[in-house]
C-alpha cells in the first residue's frame, strides 16, 4: 500500500477530544503480565480514577484470581473474565472461580475488547495474539490504550482502516510513543521534521561483536534500566524492540520511515524527541517508570498526581546519546527494511522474532541466532499483500512454520 493510499494515522494531531469522566472504566487484556500488574496497582491506589470491569489471562489462573481479589478489595465490581487457554478455561469453569467467566479462546477476548462496558481497552497482551482484540476494539469504535506493539507491527494497515471507519482512538502506552504523543499535542503535521525514539541499548551496547556469540541468557535478561517481561527484555537486548517501535510510530503518527530516527540513550531519561522544521527539538524526560505513560493513557491523556519520584536533573548529570550500531545489532535494520517493504514483511518479521526469542528462552538458540532466524525467514516467505485480518494470521502461521524449521536447523549445527 502506498503511503498516499494509507488511512489516517491512529493518533490525531492538534487538539485532543475531552477526556472521559473519572473514574475511568477499563477492560484489561493481559492482567498477569508486567503492564497488567501495574494497571492493577493503579486501580488499587486510585479507585476514584480507575475501575477495572474486565480481565484476561492465558492460563495463569492463580495470578488472575489474585488480581481479581485485589480489585474487589479496593471496592471494584466483579469483573468479566476471559481465559484464552482451553484447558485453563475448563478448569476455571469447573472450579467456579470467576462468576462472570466469558467463553474460552478468542471469543472471550473479543467480548472483552468490544462488548464489556468500558471507556478504554488496555491491551497488554504479548505477541501477535494481541492483534485480533485490538482490531475488534477499534471496529467497535473503542478507545484502546495500546501496550501491544505487535498489533501495529503485524496489523498496522488493517487497524488503521478499522479505526478510521469507526472513529476509534488509539493511545500509546509504550514510554517512547507516549512521549512522542505528549510532545506533539497541539502541533501540526507540517511543523514536524522527524520523530526521534531513544533506546537504552540493552545490556550489550558496549560489548564487542565477537563476544555477543557467547553471552548467556541470564545476561540477556539483565536489563540495565527497565523491569520488563522476558520477551520484551530480549527484544531490547537485540534492538528488535526499537525496530518494532519504528514500525509502530509509523502507524501511530503517520511519519515516513525516513523521518523516524533512533538514538541510543543509556540513561533512559529522555524517552523521545520531536525535531521540528525550524531545527528546534522538543524532548520528553522522566524516570524509567511505566506507571507514568500507563496512567497518562488510562486517564484520558491527563497528567494527574502519581506517587512516583520526580526526575532530579541535577542528580542525573550529563545525558549521553549515540547512533545505534546496526552491524552488531542487525534486528533494527531488518525491522526498518520490513516496515518500508510493507505488506506481509512486518508480519513475517514479527513471527520469526517471536519464534527465535522463544528458542532463546528455551535454551535452544543463542543470542546471535535471533537476527539470523529473522533474516532467513524474511527471505524464505514470499512477500504479498495482507488486506485483512485473516490474511495477516495466515502469513503469521506460515512464517512461524518457516522460522521453526530454520531455528531447528541452526540449533542442530
Amino acid at each position: 500500500m502506498k503511503p498516499a493510499d494509507m488511512p489516517p494515522p491512529l493518533w490525531s494531531f492538534g487538539d485532543q477530544p475531552p477526556p472521559p469522566a473519572l473514574p475511568v472504566q477499563a477492560v484489561l487484556l493481559g492482567a498477569t503480565g508486567s503492564i497488567g500488574r501495574q494497571t492493577i496497582e493503579l486501580a488499587e491506589r486510585h479507585p476514584d480514577r480507575l475501575v477495572i470491569t474486565g480481565l484476561s489471562a492465558h492460563r495463569r489462573l492463580d495470578a488472575l484470581a489474585a488480581a481479581r481479589d485485589r480489585l474487589r478489595a479496593a471496592g471494584g465490581p466483579e469483573p468479566a473474565v476471559a481465559v484464552s487457554d482451553a484447558k485453563a478455561h475448563a478448569a476455571a469453569a469447573a472450579a467456579g472461580t470467576f462468576p462472570r467467566l466469558l467463553p474460552a479462546g478468542e471469543a472471550g477476548l473479543r467480548e472483552l475488547a468490544a462488548a464489556v462496558a468500558a471507556d478504554v481497552v488496555v491491551n497488554a497482551l504479548v505477541g501477535v495474539a494481541g492483534l485480533p482484540p485490538t482490531w475488534h476494539a477499534v471496529r467497535a469504535g473503542r478507545t484502546v490504550a495500546l501496550a501491544n506493539k505487535e498489533s501495529l507491527v503485524a496489523g498496522g494497515e488493517v487497524v488503521r482502516t478499522a479505526a478510521a471507519a469507526a472513529g476509534a482512538r488509539v493511545i500509546p502506552v509504550d514510554s517512547e510513543h507516549s512521549a512522542l504523543a505528549q510532545c506533539l499535542v497541539g502541533r501540526r503535521p507540517d511543523e514536524v521534521a522527524a520523530l526521534v525514539l531513544t533506546a537504552s541499548g540493552g545490556p550489550f551496547r558496549d560489548l564487542p561483536a565477537a563476544e555477543l556469540a557467547h553471552v548467556t541468557l541470564d545476561q540477556v535478561l539483565d536489563h540495565p534500566t527497565w523491569n520488563m517481561g522476558p520477551k520484551i527484555t530480549v527484544d531490547s537486548a537485540t534492538l528488535m524492540n526499537k525496530g518494532l517501535e519504528v514500525i509502530e510510530a509509523h502507524h501511530l503518527f503517520g511519519a515516513d520511515y525516513d523521518a523516524i530516527e533512533v538514538l541510543v540513550h543509556p540513561d533512559s531519561l529522555v524517552h523521545a524527541l520531536v525535531r521540528f522544521r525550524d531545527g528546534a527539538l522538543l524532548a520528553h524526560l522522566g524516570a524509567p517508570d511505566m506507571r507514568v505513560p500507563l496512567a497518562y493513557a488510562l486517564w484520558g491523556e491527563r497528567h494527574l498526581p502519581l506517587a512516583t519520584p520526580p526526575l532530579d536533573l541535577a542528580a542525573a548529570g550529563a545525558l549521553r546519546f549515540a547512533r545505534p550500531d546496526t552491524e552488531r545489532f542487525p534486528c533494527l535494520r531488518l525491522a526498518r527494511e520490513a516496515g518500508r517493504a510493507g505488506g506481509s514483511a512486518p508480519v513475517v518479521l514479527n513471527a520469526a522474532n517471536e519464534v527465535a526469542v522463544a528458542g532463546l528462552l528455551a535454551g535452544r538458540l543463542r543470542f546471535v541466532h535471533i537476527a539470523r532466524v529473522v533474516a532467513e525467514t524474511l527471505a524464505a516467505v514470499p512477500p504479498r499483500p495482507v488486506p485483512d485480518l485473516d490474511a495477516i494470521l495466515a502469513v503469521d502461521a506460515e512464517a512461524r512454520r518457516a522460522a521453526a524449521g530454520i531455528a531447528d536447523r541452526i540449533a542442530a549445527d
